[in-house]
C-alpha cells in the first residue's frame, strides 16, 4: 500500500476511515483509490483494526467476538475465493435467541445459517499452526447462529479480497440461540440445519461442509490471529461459516434456523 509522494497521511488510517465513514452513513461503497488499496492480506487485516477502532468509538459496541467466512465449498464458489477470511463483531449487532435488524438506507441484507463457538479459555499466539486437536479444549459451549450479512458496495464482484476483508468480510452482525454447554466439539461435523425465510425453507447443510470439521474454522482463526499477535479471549464467541449459501432477503421477512442438534435462533429484518 504505496502513499502518494509528498503525503504526511497513514494510509492504514486513511482507509479506515473512508470505510467507517460509509458504514456509519449506510453509504455504498464503491472501492478504494489505488493508493489506499490494501495489496495484501496482511494490510488488509491491519486496516479493519483500525476500523475497528473508530466504529467502537462511533458507539458500535465493543469487540465481542470474530466471523469466519468462506470455509464451506458452496460460499468460495459463491464468492470466487479460494480461502477463508475473517472479521469481528461489535456488542451492539450480537442478539440473543430472536433479534431485530431494521432497514439500512443503503445496500442489502443477507443472512447465513451458521455453527457458533463460544470460547472457555484464551487460544494465545504461538509459532506453530493450531490444529482442531488444539483449539477443541477451549471451547466451552456451541450455538445455532444467524450471522446476518450486508452488502454495502456498488458492485461487490469487482472488489478485490483484501479489500472485502478490511470491510470486515460483510459482517453486519449475529443473532445467537442459546448456547449448548458440554457439547462434544468433535460432534460438530454431524450437525444438521435448515434454514427458512417467512416460513419457507430456502436451504439446508451438514457440519461437515465447514472445511469438512467445523474446529478446523476455528484452528484456521488461532493460526491467522497468532500471525498477527491477536489472542483469541475467553467469553469470546466465533462463528464457524455458513451451512449453506447466502441468502438476500427483502425487508420486512423473518429468517429462522434450526439446528437439530443446537437449537434454533430468529432473525427479523424491518
Amino acid at each position: 500500500m504505496d502513499v502518494a509522494a509528498g503525503s504526511s497521511n497513514d494510509p492504514v488510517d486513511v482507509a479506515a476511515g473512508v470505510l467507517a465513514a460509509c458504514r456509519l452513513e449506510e453509504r455504498l461503497f464503491d472501492g478504494f483509490p489505488d493508493v489506499l488499496r490494501p495489496r495484501s492480506e496482511e494490510e488488509a487485516y491491519a486496516v479493519q483494526g483500525r476500523l475497528h477502532a473508530r466504529l467502537t468509538s462511533a458507539g458500535e459496541g465493543d469487540l465481542v467476538g470474530h466471523k469466519v467466512g468462506c470455509t464451506t465449498a458452496v460460499m468460495q464458489q459463491y464468492l470466487g475465493i479460494d480461502s477463508p477470511c475473517s472479521g469481528q463483531l461489535f456488542s451492539q449487532r450480537v442478539l440473543e435467541s430472536e433479534g431485530t435488524f431494521p432497514k439500512r438506507r443503503s445496500g442489502r441484507l443477507g443472512v447465513e445459517c451458521e455453527v457458533a463457538v463460544l470460547l472457555g479459555s484464551d487460544i494465545s499466539p504461538r509459532d506453530d499452526r493450531f490444529t482442531r486437536q488444539d483449539v477443541g479444549p477451549a471451547v466451552a459451549a456451541c450455538c445455532a447462529a444467524i450471522e446476518v450479512v450486508e452488502d454495502r458496495y456498488v458492485d461487490y464482484a469487482t472488489l478485490d479480497t483484501p479489500t472485502l476483508i478490511a470491510d470486515d468480510f460483510f459482517n453486519l452482525g449475529a443473532v445467537l440461540g442459546p448456547f449448548v454447554h458440554g457439547f462434544d466439539v468433535e460432534a460438530l461435523p454431524d450437525v444438521r440445519a435448515s434454514m427458512s425465510v417467512d416460513g419457507i425453507e430456502v436451504g439446508r447443510g451438514l457440519g461437515t461442509q465447514v472445511m469438512g470439521h467445523p474446529l478446523d474454522a476455528l484452528a484456521w482463526l488461532a493460526t491467522s490471529c497468532s500471525s498477527r499477535g491477536i489472542t483469541l479471549h475467553a467469553g469470546e464467541v466465533v462463528l464457524l461459516g455458513s451451512l449453506v449459501q447466502t441468502h438476500w432477503v427483502t425487508p420486512g421477512s423473518t429468517v429462522a434456523i434450526v439446528n437439530d442438534q443446537l437449537g434454533r435462533a430468529v432473525a427479523h429484518l424491518t
